[in-house]
């Protein structure tokens, strides 16, 4: 029987650093609950080095089978789960999710934030991987290439102002920003508790 495993190129290339920060700011034998998991070679990777439960998803039918055969063994069956839609998981301690705002239109950042308040308890960690504007600008000539190659794919897609994604994201703190190779971010937001930010 053939194999449904895709291969992304860039998951190698990014796998490490991203796997130091999460070593880092993880807290031990919590649930993972990554959003848009893709191939699922970040899920399989991670699952085995980390001493967490990670819950891998995908809207795509396709990528769940590649998550699946990628992380047999090693995370529960992928769950359907689109961002902009309600989720089928009630809890979660953190919510991980690697390059899906910026190829994907801004109501599934929304629905990200949305879902990930839903699931997560104060305190839990919404941790988001991919490039970034800052401040309004672009971080490299690479980045802002890029942009505007996904906006003639899609003019819903396109890198996102990380200040816009934090004063959106009212029921959390901006812990983190760690620079990461390729002009790419992994950021770390903080669930709060009590009453919201204005």
């Amino acid at each position: 029987m053939a194999m449904a495993r895709l291969v992304f190129p860039a998951t190698e290339r990014n796998r490490e650093p991203i796997l130091a920060v999460l070593t880092r700011v993880l807290p031990p034998r919590s649930l993972v609950l990554e959003v848009a998991s893709g191939s699922g070679e970040h899920a399989a990777y991670f699952a085995e080095r980390l001493d967490v439960t990670w819950q891998p998803s995908d809207p795509d039918p396709v990528h769940r089978a590649s998550i699946d055969d990628w992380c047999a063994g090693l995370c529960p069956p992928a769950l359907d789960l689109d961002a902009a839609k309600p989720w089928p998981i009630d809890r979660a301690d953190v919510v991980f999710c690697a390059n899906m705002v910026h190829i994907a239109p801004w109501e599934a950042c929304l629905g990200l934030l949305a879902g990930a308040l839903t699931v997560l308890a104060p305190g839990g960690l919404l941790v988001m991987y991919g490039p970034f504007l800052r401040h309004g600008a672009h971080t490299s000539p690479s980045n802002e290439a890029f942009d505007a190659s996904l906006r003639a794919r899609n003019p819903t897609w396109g890198v996102r102002d990380l200040d816009v994604i934090a004063s959106t994201a009212t029921a959390f703190a901006l812990d983190e920003e760690v620079v990461m190779p390729s002009n790419n971010f992994t950021v770390v937001f903080r669930r709060l508790g009590g009453v919201v930010r204005p």
